[in-house]
């Protein structure tokens, strides 16, 4: 067990992600058309096929890896997902440095939080992707806390985040488009929150296949 994650990972985590929202573009449709344009799945979709050809390419580190993500969903996906997930990579990579160890691994989640929020402006509570990465946030700060290296942090992470998309079902949104259909909200999973769930799934898995 390595106790950092290398560029091989950054790498192996986003052709990943790559491969898993393309697999689950339909489903990521179907959420957002329920509250939402339903076209969540497809901008996802569009924006990583783009980030994994540039990643052909290759990045020298990490940070490298995540400034190329950053770039390139803001240039190609539309809706609010571009900004959000193009701010959230950029302030992940001004977060850490180099390798990602534990404590790398929470800032780099820290720094996507704080990203997202300060380009959305929302809170918890709200039917967003926040009520995925905070509860992620939360479970890497107490993983770190045991003394767990940065696999386990991420896994943790990711695990929170899905109990967090999970947890956006009964919410009504107050926050974005879905918040236009009031108490019609309640009852459908966030789009955002699903993919951040299925984007840090993917991150602890490249980690764990290292």
């Amino acid at each position: 067990m390595s106790d950092t994650l290398s560029t091989a990972w950054a790498l192996a985590w986003i052709r990943g992600a790559q491969a898993v929202l393309a697999e689950n573009r339909a489903e990521l449709n179907d959420l957002d058309r329920a509250i939402g344009d339903g076209d969540h799945g497809e901008n996802m979709d569009r924006g990583f096929k783009a980030v994994a050809a540039k990643l052909e390419a290759g990045a020298e580190d990490v940070q490298g890896v995540l400034k190329l993500v950053a770039s390139t969903l803001m240039s190609t996906v539309g809706g609010a997902a571009g900004p959000l997930y193009g701010t959230a990579f950029l302030r992940a990579a001004k977060a850490t440095t180099g390798d990602v160890d534990s404590d790398g691994v929470v800032a780099l989640i820290a720094g996507s939080l704080e990203g997202i929020v300060a380009r959305g402006k929302a809170t918890t509570g709200e039917k967003t992707m926040v009520d995925a990465w905070t509860p992620a946030l939360g479970a890497a700060q107490a993983a770190v806390g045991t003394g767990a290296g940065p696999i386990a942090v991420l896994r943790a992470a990711a695990d929170a985040a899905a109990a967090g998309a999970e947890a956006t079902i009964p919410l009504q949104a107050t926050k974005g488009r879905a918040s236009y259909l009031g108490e019609r909200s309640i009852g459908h999973k966030d789009p955002g929150a699903t993919s951040t769930a299925l984007i840090l799934a993917c991150a602890a898995d490249a980690a764990e296949a290292l």
